[in-house]
C-alpha cells in the first residue's frame, strides 16, 4: 500500500488499468466482472464511446472558467433536468455529500427567509448515508460516522426506519424538512414502502414542511426510472444527485422547486468547480443516453433477470443467502455467512461486488449491463456460495 496516501479505506490489493463495458482489467490483463459500477457511479459502465467522445471533444475546448461567468452547457444541462424532472431550479455540485449540504441549505434558508427563524430542524432516519462532510455524517447520525469529529452540526432528529409514530412524535413547528433516502444503499439496501413515502409526503405538507430525497446513490436510472421519486408517485420539493449522473466522471447536483428555492440567492451558496463545462458535457451525454427510448424498459427487464435469478441462487444456497432485496438495478443480497466473505471470494472469481450494513452484498451492475454479463455474474455467484459451502465442510471435519 502507498504511505502517501492517508489510509480512510480498506482497500484491496487490484489495480486496474483499463475498463470496457461491464469489464474492468488489471496490468497483468485479468478480467473483473463489475457488479459494482464503483458503487453506483458508473451507469453506462466503463469507457462508453458517447462519454468518451463528450469528454474529448470538450477536454479540446474549455474545461473551466469559474462561475462567475455564464457557462452554456451548464445551462444546457439544467434545462434538460428541470425539463425532465419535478425541479424548476438546479445548482451543481461536485458529489453526492455536497448535493446533500446544498438540499440542508435550501430548506434552512427558505424559513428563514419567511420570516420562521427557528424552523431548521431536520428528521432523518437510522441506517442512512448522506455523506461524510460534517453536516451529512451529523444528518447520517451514525456512531461510526461522527465518532472523534464532535461537536455533531446540530438540529437533526433521527428516527428509527419505517416508523411513522416516531416521526409523528419528533415533528413539530419547528421541523424545516425530512430527508429520506427512498432506498438505503450504505445501510443495507433497505427500501421504503410507497406507502410510507406517501405518508411522509402527508406529514410534510400537514406541517409545512420540505420533502427532500438523497438520490446520490439510487438515482438516475438506477430504479428503472430517471429518478426514484418516480416510483412512488410522490413529488419531493428537494433532490440531492451524484454518483451515476457523470457516469464516473465528478459531478452532483440538487433540483429544487421554485418555492423552496426562494431563499438562495446571490452570496448564499457557491462552489468553485461545480457545473465546469467539462463535467456538463459529460453528465449530458449520460442522460441523453439514459432518456433513450427503449434504454430505461431495458433497465427494468434486466432488473427482472438478474432479480429473478438471484432468487434461484438463494433457493440453491439457502446457507450462504437469506432473501435479495431492492429496485431496478439496486439490490442486495442478505448473507447468512459474512458479507465480507463473499465480496472477497469474488475476487478470486473474478467478480466485484460491494457490502453494506445489514450484512448485505450489493448488486449495482451497469445499467446498461447485456443479459450474458448477468449470467456470467450469476455463474460466478454460484461458484462464490461453492466455494464457501466446501471451506465450512473442510473445518468441520
Amino acid at each position: 500500500m502507498n504511505n502517501s496516501i492517508l489510509p480512510t479505506y480498506n482497500r484491496s490489493n487490484l489495480s486496474f488499468e483499463r475498463g470496457e463495458g461491464s469489464w474492468l482489467e488489471t496490468k497483468s490483463g485479468e478480467r473483473y466482472l463489475d457488479f459494482s459500477s464503483g458503487i453506483a457511479v458508473n451507469s453506462l459502465g466503463h469507457c462508453h464511446p458517447k462519454l468518451v467522445q463528450a469528454i474529448t471533444d470538450q477536454a479540446s475546448k474549455l474545461w473551466h472558467t469559474s462561475n462567475l461567468h455564464r457557462i452554456d452547457l451548464q445551462e444546457k444541462l439544467a434545462d434538460f433536468l428541470v425539463s425532465n424532472s419535478f425541479a424548476d431550479k438546479i445548482f451543481f455540485t461536485n458529489s453526492g455529500a455536497e448535493s446533500v449540504e446544498c438540499a440542508i441549505k435550501i430548506a434552512r434558508k427558505f424559513f428563514y427567509e419567511k420570516g420562521n427563524k427557528k424552523k431548521n430542524k431536520i428528521i432523518t432516519f437510522e441506517g442512512s448515508f448522506h455523506g461524510r462532510t460534517l453536516g451529512t455524517i451529523a444528518a447520517s447520525g451514525e456512531k461510526k460516522l461522527t465518532r472523534g469529529f464532535e461537536p455533531n452540526l446540530q438540529g437533526f432528529d433521527r428516527v428509527p426506519i419505517k416508523n411513522l409514530d416516531k416521526i409523528y412524535e419528533l415533528i413539530s413547528e419547528r421541523t424545516a424538512a425530512i430527508l429520506i433516502e427512498p432506498i438505503q444503499g450504505e445501510g443495507g439496501i433497505r427500501c421504503f414502502e410507497r406507502e410510507f413515502i406517501k405518508e411522509l409526503r402527508k406529514i410534510c405538507n400537514e406541517n409545512d414542511s420540505l420533502l427532500i430525497f438523497d438520490e446520490v446513490q439510487c438515482g438516475i436510472g438506477r430504479t428503472g426510472t430517471l429518478f426514484a421519486y418516480e416510483n412512488f408517485n410522490v413529488v419531493p420539493d428537494i433532490v440531492a444527485i451524484a454518483k451515476g449522473l457523470g457516469g464516473g466522471f465528478p459531478i452532483g447536483a440538487c433540483l429544487a422547486t421554485e418555492e423552496a428555492s426562494i431563499g438562495m440567492v446571490y452570496g448564499t451558496h457557491g462552489s468553485t468547480y461545480g457545473g465546469n463545462p467539462l463535467a456538463c458535457a459529460v453528465a449530458y451525454a449520460v442522460l441523453k443516453e439514459i432518456t433513450n427510448d427503449g434504454f430505461l424498459d431495458n433497465v427494468i427487464r434486466n432488473a427482472i433477470i438478474l432479480q429473478q435469478k438471484l432468487s434461484q441462487v438463494i433457493d440453491e444456497y439457502p446457507d450462504i443467502f437469506e432473501d435479495v432485496r431492492g429496485e431496478g438495478l439496486m439490490l442486495g443480497l442478505k448473507c447468512r455467512v459474512d458479507s465480507s466473505e463473499v465480496v472477497r471470494a469474488g475476487y478470486d472469481e473474478r467478480i466485484l461486488c460491494v457490502g453494506a450494513a445489514d450484512n448485505v452484498v450489493r448488486i449495482l451492475p451497469p445499467l446498461n449491463i447485456s443479459e450474458s454479463d448477468i449470467q456470467l455474474g450469476i455463474n460466478k455467484l454460484e461458484k462464490i456460495a461453492k466455494k464457501i459451502l466446501r471451506k465450512r465442510d473442510n473445518g468441520a471435519t
